[in-house]
């Protein structure tokens, strides 16, 4: 694939019709895998609730925009800061990952490795590089504060449960991607800055133990 020259500092948002196809296969796949993991149990009860014959499809729909925001914006980060830096980069999906992910909701588990953005460029500092690394955990970090703010701020309402969703979705995938280990995003942010690195992963840390201390929230 050709390189795109573009000024450090100047670049602008580019992408391509071979990704955006790579990003809504990503998200369709992985809408499918989270609808059969939530398909049963009291999420199954709030959409069967307010949304009748139709709750599955409901499901589904709240599923794919909770992807977009969660999964594809945590990839979209890492884009948006790599093309800042002048640097091509663009998404592609792991095909064996998605299968893997539709296997395993299939049994109530969600493991997934959907894909990732690929960058390139002449040279990448290691600041440039823990900076990209670290935005895309960032994304799931404010994802996962307004998920909590809107369990809190609509209680009792149809939208508590959607709320709920977002934070613990965004909440897992920041801590799992700040983990210290290769080839994880933490890994890259804490060979940059240790610090910034610590502060991240407690602010993850914090969220993701926070989803189980909320009070008791209800949508009916």
């Amino acid at each position: 694939m050709a390189m795109r020259n573009v000024t450090p500092g100047q670049a602008k948002f580019s992408t391509s019709k071979t990704e955006i196809i790579h990003i809504l296969v990503s998200a369709l796949i992985l809408s499918v895998a989270m609808t059969l993991i939530f398909r049963s149990g009291s999420t199954k009860n709030y959409f069967e609730y307010n949304f009748g014959d139709s709750w599955i499809a409901v499901l589904f729909g709240v599923m794919f925009v909770l992807v977009l925001l969660s999964f594809v914006g945590h990839e979209l980060g890492h884009k948006f800061v790599a093309q800042r830096y002048g640097l091509w980069s663009e998404y592609r999906m792991y095909p064996m990952g998605l299968l893997l992910a539709l296997m395993m909701s299939l049994v109530g588990f969600f493991i997934a490795a959907p894909g990732a953005v690929y960058i390139r460029g002449d040279y990448m500092t290691q600041e440039q590089n823990g900076k990209v690394s670290m935005a895309g955990p960032m994304v799931n970090i404010v994802l996962a504060i307004i998920g909590m703010a809107g369990t809190l701020v609509f209680n009792h309402s149809g939208l508590v449960v959607p709320m709920l969703l977002l934070m613990t979705m965004n909440a897992s995938l920041a801590l799992f991607n700040l983990l210290p280990f290769p080839p994880m995003d933490g890994s890259k942010i804490i060979g940059w800055n240790t610090p910034a690195w610590i502060g991240l992963i407690a602010i993850a840390g914090l969220l993701f133990v926070a989803r189980f201390m909320l009070p008791d929230l209800y949508w009916a």
